[in-house]
């Protein structure tokens, strides 16, 4: 009876446990790549259990099935040990849902794949606040290469110091669009911190420009220039 009942209460435990692991994964990730993490959670999860069933089945087929069973639980013991060192960060911490963004007016007819788009934002930043000026961007950095951000770099201006500027690219004005959606409300928090040290009149303004090659043209003009056919 005793064994029956901790098989059973062990058993309510582990679904319980898993239940609750895999609405905080739901919980915890961004609104746009749910699908992804919970696919990368489901395989390693199912993987880790075929790991473990091949791993101390092997134990109990050549040593014994209490070695089997005390290896298991110094395995979770430990499982649990590494929550202590490494906790999960809660989900109420940040806030994961998708943020207001409105497509900004452009001049240009641009299509879904135009691009490359490169985007530049100018900051005025004064001596005593850059340390935590580049605190902020190198968050800014895994925020924006998360989101999609290609080449994001940070240039201070050789003439005037206390200009900074932060360029990234994205492959095509869709990815541009996509970049901004992805933000989540806790990675717009990172902006309104950037905000708070930017000393111009106006807010950081964000300029946005399209890569063109001098490529296209010589076809051009080498078309329009060539013999025409015999």
């Amino acid at each position: 009876p005793v064994a029956a009942i901790s098989l059973a209460l062990g058993g309510a435990g582990w679904l319980i446990t898993w239940t609750g692991i895999d609405v905080s994964v739901q919980l915890a990730s961004p609104r746009w790549v749910v699908g992804r993490t919970l696919s990368i959670y489901y395989a390693l999860s199912a993987g880790g259990m075929a790991a473990g069933s091949w791993i101390w089945g092997s134990v109990a087929q050549n040593y014994s099935l209490t070695s089997a069973l005390e290896g298991a639980a110094g395995a979770l013991l430990l499982v649990a040990a590494a929550g202590i060192v490494l906790p999960v960060r809660p989900w109420e911490e940040t806030d994961q849902e998708s943020s207001v963004f409105h497509p900004p007016d452009v001049a240009l007819d641009l299509k879904p794949r135009s691009g490359p788009i490169v985007a530049k934002v100018e900051y005025l930043i004064s001596e005593e606040n850059i340390e935590a000026f580049l605190g902020y961007m190198r968050t800014r950095r895994h925020v924006q290469s998360r989101a999609g951000a290609r080449n994001w770099t940070l240039q201070r201006n050789l003439q005037t110091p206390s200009l900074w500027t932060e360029t990234f690219r994205t492959p095509t004005w869709m990815d541009f669009l996509r970049l901004n959606h992805r933000l989540t409300a806790a990675d717009k928090e990172v902006g309104q911190h950037l905000l708070s040290l930017h000393e111009g009149e106006l807010p950081p303004q964000t300029v946005l420009s399209i890569e063109r090659t001098t490529e296209a043209i010589r076809t051009r003009t080498s078309t329009i220039f060539s013999r025409p056919p015999r």
